[in-house]
């Protein structure tokens, strides 16, 4: 189970101009907003920062930001070869973000779109809340126990332990946060016979 944003694709720099817009119409520090919104749905960052009465406004216009700003995203190295070692049925992406947005980013990174999607509006609580992974466990077919999640967040890496997964983490923002084995990226990382195979060239983190 793929969390979408950092893992499949690089979107980092679409989060920090979508982000700084908002925050500016907010009289925000982006700096300050930028900190805490990765592997959280876009919903509950608003309810951290702005007054109950403006959060409807505030999440539709944080959601129309990141949509505007989706055509520029690309894929995170290794995701294409990746996803197309694995058949359609053993693989769901797991994502903070809406429905709309996380297909547009995955359109514009030309990646494959999931045949399950566990999208922020499908759980009541999001990362790192594990009710997300645990729909998409259910979604597969199989017990999370013998699901692997990759995530780069530190929400998104307990969402996915607290759901009973192993959990790769991908990139710097992975380490230290949980993750039995963080990677750079998802270059050279292969799936074959129920197995996922990680290149040792391309470990951060290895396991303890």
């Amino acid at each position: 189970m793929f969390d979408n944003d950092g893992v499949l694709v690089d979107s980092d720099a679409a989060v920090t101009a979508s982000w700084s817009r908002w925050a500016a119409e907010h009289d925000l520090v982006p700096a300050e907003v930028l900190a805490v919104v990765h592997g959280r749905r876009s919903a509950d960052t608003v309810a951290a920062l702005v007054p109950e009465s403006r959060r409807a406004a505030a999440t539709a216009l944080i959601d129309r930001f990141e949509l505007e700003d989706a055509g520029t995203v690309p894929a995170v190295a290794g995701a294409a070869e990746l996803l197309a070692s694995l058949p359609p049925a053993v693989w769901a992406v797991v994502t903070s973000g809406t429905p709309e947005l996380a297909a547009a980013r995955l359109r514009a990174a030309g990646l494959p779109l999931p045949g399950a999607l566990v999208s922020g509006s499908d759980v009541r609580t999001g990362k790192p809340d594990p009710e997300g992974y645990l729909l998409g466990a259910r979604l597969l077919g199989v017990p999370p126990e013998e699901t692997v999640v990759v995530e780069d967040s530190p929400a998104g890496i307990a969402a996915g332990r607290a759901a009973g997964a192993r959990v790769l983490g991908v990139g710097q923002r992975a380490l230290g946060a949980g993750a039995d084995v963080v990677v750079t990226d998802l270059t050279g990382l292969s799936w074959a016979d129920g197995v996922l195979s990680v290149p040792a060239d391309r470990l951060l983190q290895p396991g303890g």
